[in-house]
C-alpha cells in the first residue's frame, strides 16, 4: 500500500489499523480528523460501543459517547458504502452533529448508506479491528494508543 497525506495510523491495544481517507468524499470531515489527529486529540481514546457483526465506534474524550471535541460538522453524505471496513463519522439525531467519533464497519451495514459520513476505510489490519472488545460499554476498553497521519515525521 501507498502511503499518502491522507493517510492514518491507528496504533491500538490490538494492534495497527491503516486508514485510508477519502477527502474526495468527504473534505471536511477528513481535514477535521486530521487536525484532531495532530493535536493527539484520538491518543488514549477507547473503543466505548463495539457491536459485534456491526461496528467499533470510538472518538468520544469522555469514553461514554456523550463527548467530542466541541466544534460539530455540517454532515457530508456520500454515496460510498457502508461495508466491511468502512471509517464514518458517528452522530446525534442530528445530521449535523458529527463531531470526533467515528466508527469503523466490522460487516456490511448498508442500512446506514446516505445517512453516515463516510471517510476512509481499512487498508491494513482489518484483523485488529476485528480483535477490538465487544459492549456496549465495553468492560475493560481497548484503545487508541496514539494515532498520527503516516506523513507526518514521528
Amino acid at each position: 500500500m501507498s502511503v499518502t497525506e491522507n493517510t492514518l495510523i491507528l496504533e491500538t491495544t490490538q494492534g495497527p489499523v491503516t486508514i485510508e481517507m477519502r477527502p474526495d468524499l468527504a473534505p471536511n470531515h477528513v481535514a477535521r480528523i486530521k487536525e484532531l489527529v495532530r493535536e493527539g486529540f484520538y491518543d488514549g481514546i477507547v473503543f466505548h460501543r463495539v457491536i459485534e457483526g456491526f461496528m467499533a465506534q470510538t472518538g468520544c474524550p469522555h469514553g461514554t459517547g456523550t463527548g467530542g471535541s466541541g466544534k460539530k460538522l455540517k454532515a457530508e453524505f456520500n454515496k460510498e458504502p457502508h461495508v466491511r471496513g468502512t471509517a464514518s463519522m458517528a452522530r446525534a439525531a442530528n445530521p449535523d452533529s458529527g463531531d470526533s467519533q467515528f466508527f469503523i464497519c466490522f460487516d456490511d451495514a448498508r442500512f446506514l448508506d446516505n445517512q453516515y459520513t463516510v471517510w476512509g476505510k481499512v487498508t491494513e489490519g482489518m484483523e485488529n479491528v476485528d480483535k477490538i472488545k465487544r459492549g456496549e460499554p465495553v468492560q475493560n476498553p481497548d484503545k487508541i494508543v496514539k494515532a498520527r497521519m503516516a506523513a507526518d515525521k514521528e
